[in-house]
């Protein structure tokens, strides 16, 4: 292995430390702890070090949706993909989206809450996002309804699950109800 190599594969796992620790101490106590302070003292990096990975804060976000973005596309295809049934897939993919929410708080923040500096829904958003995005298209095609474009149908049944998600993360829904919340919009909304 070259020094080149070896400093890139370095620097490649500084990032991932970054990425990770930024994550872990945003799931434990929340994103206004995560500061580049806080992070240096952690990984035992100066902060200078820190600023050669990332400019700030707003773009440790950014890199935390990135890989929340590529682990919610997972997670969404590994769920949907058992189900035999088109109604089942669409069920599988909206729980799979909701205990995604429920599990990384933090993580869906950084996609969905906080700026990380990312473009949604333009031609330079980043792969990821449009991975994740492509990996509820693929199972919500099939129950889009006549004459309903499927990206269209997509983003009101994804706006729906954000909606939940959100509103049961601050204790705005029954939690009782949360299975039959997910039964009525897969019933009524996916009509394949």
């Amino acid at each position: 292995m070259s020094v080149k190599e070896r400093k890139e594969r370095e620097r490649a796992e500084r990032e991932r430390l970054i990425v990770a620790t930024a994550r872990e101490l945003a799931e434990q106590q929340g994103w206004d702890a995560v500061t580049t302070r806080r992070l240096a003292e952690r990984i035992e990096y100066s902060q200078p070090v820190l600023y050669s990975h990332f400019r700030g804060k707003r773009a440790i976000i950014g890199a935390v949706a990135l890989e929340g973005a590529a682990e919610l596309a997972a997670a969404v295809r590994a769920a949907a993909s058992g189900e035999n049934s088109p109604r089942e897939r669409v069920a599988a993919l909206a729980h799979a989206y909701l205990d995604f929410a429920e599990h990384n708080p933090a993580v869906y923040d950084a996609l969905f809450q906080l700026d990380g500096g990312l473009m949604y829904a333009q031609e330079d958003t980043p792969e990821p996002l449009k991975d994740a995005f492509a990996a509820l298209v693929e199972y919500l095609t099939d129950v889009a309804g006549d004459g309903v474009p499927p990206g269209l149908f997509t983003e009101v049944f994804w706006a729906s699950l954000h909606g939940l998600a959100t509103l049961t993360r601050a204790g705005r829904l029954m939690p009782e109800d949360a299975e039959s919340r997910v039964e009525l919009l897969v019933d009524r909304l996916a009509v394949a």
